[in-house]
């Protein structure tokens, strides 16, 4: 297989090396057709520089399709930095790939992802413009996970619609993977809605606070997956729905703000369909994040962030009923409905570009 094969349709990616920071790190855009690609920095300590390239490629082709869902104008984008963030991250490694975005000409914009923070992307912004999710203090919008969160709730709720026909989330029994920011939002607001709270993560002082201030039940990490629950939702890294996990699912919902959560998306989608397992496409459900970064961008301001991110309870009943209708997995309609809008809009720039 050559090199472009491996590349799936990528338009560009970037490898980009700084030894004197330590810096080693992959961009790649997907898809500019909508826009700008966005997309977050990832800094996490991968087995191989091979498994960096192919979370890079897979999460920013994710982005394309989540931009075009939520209806941005944008493109899909992602990068990850290779190493324990713990140990590597610095101003100067941070301030090294911000040169690297800056050559880039505004054909990529970063933001926060896993591994990286706030101060993360201040210190990118000494060397470029093309930098959002930064502190309010500097014209930002700050942490998006509330936001995120937010939009993986309404998700939820859409979802439960959908199985048990109520809007209602009162005593729903719902398992949260993974209590980071978005985690500890995301329970926050299922706990003020009267649902029944089960929590797994590897760190136990964020567990042990959201069973105090929630009233959450922690359950071990290898126990989360066979839980009698309504609804199973991962909200850490991907890959958790798989030939190990989906034999031990006793949920009738997943929809949880985790990204790739499927580790073979048509398998494991087939799969869940097979079982009566509704499945909301993580795409869908966690592009708060996505929107809020947006609306900074746009310079449109949290208000309206939080209202488009409400559009994505309609967004995904328009999925689950497009896939009834045509007799295919949630999956398959969430990417059509993406790959639709790319193309419409597609069409419609190179009518005007030939005039």
């Amino acid at each position: 297989m050559s090199v472009f094969e491996n590349l799936d349709n990528h338009e560009q990616v970037v490898f980009c090396n700084d030894p004197n920071s330590g810096l080693k790190a992959i961009i790649a855009i997907h898809n500019t057709q909508l826009g700008q690609a966005l997309g977050g920095s990832r800094f996490h300590d991968y087995t191989s520089e091979a498994d960096a390239l192919t979370d890079a490629l897979r999460l920013s082709k994710g982005m394309t399709y989540k931009a075009a869902v939520a209806g941005l104008n944008l493109g899909g984008g992602k990068s990850v930095i290779i190493g324990n963030p713990k140990k590597l991250a610095s101003e100067a490694l941070f301030r090294a790939f911000g040169r690297f975005i800056n050559s880039l000409n505004g054909r990529y914009i970063t933001a926060e992802d896993v591994g990286t923070s706030v101060e993360h992307m201040e210190w990118i912004r000494h060397e470029t413009n093309h930098v959002v999710g930064v502190s309010k203090h500097i014209g930002g919008s700050g942490d998006p996970s509330p936001v995120t969160a937010h939009g993986t709730f309404v998700g939820i709720q859409a979802a439960v619609k959908q199985t048990k026909n109520t809007d209602s989330l009162a005593g729903i029994k719902v398992a949260v993977e993974g209590i980071g920011h978005v985690g500890y939002h995301l329970c926050k607001e299922l706990h003020d809605s009267g649902a029944k709270l089960y929590v797994s993560d590897v760190n136990e002082a964020a567990t042990k606070a959201v069973a105090t201030e929630f009233g959450a039940t922690v359950v071990p990490c290898d126990q989360l997956h066979g839980l009698d629950v309504d609804v199973y939702a991962p909200c850490a890294l991907g890959a958790t729905i798989n030939d190990k996990t989906i034999p031990q699912f006793k949920c009738s919902i997943i929809a949880g703000a985790a990204n790739n959560q499927l580790k073979e998306e048509t398998k494991h989608a087939a799969e869940l369909e097979k079982l009566g397992i509704l499945y909301a496409p993580d795409f869908v459900i966690n592009a708060g994040g996505l929107i809020n970064v947006y609306s900074e961008l746009e310079g449109s301001g949290k208000e309206r962030a939080w209202e488009k991110t409400e559009n994505i309870y309609d967004t995904l009943l328009k999925i689950f009923a497009l896939a009834n209708r045509e007799n295919i997995t949630t999956a398959e309609a969430a990417n059509k409905l993406a790959e639709q809008r790319i193309k419409s809009v597609s069409l419609t720039r190179n009518i005007h570009s030939t005039r």
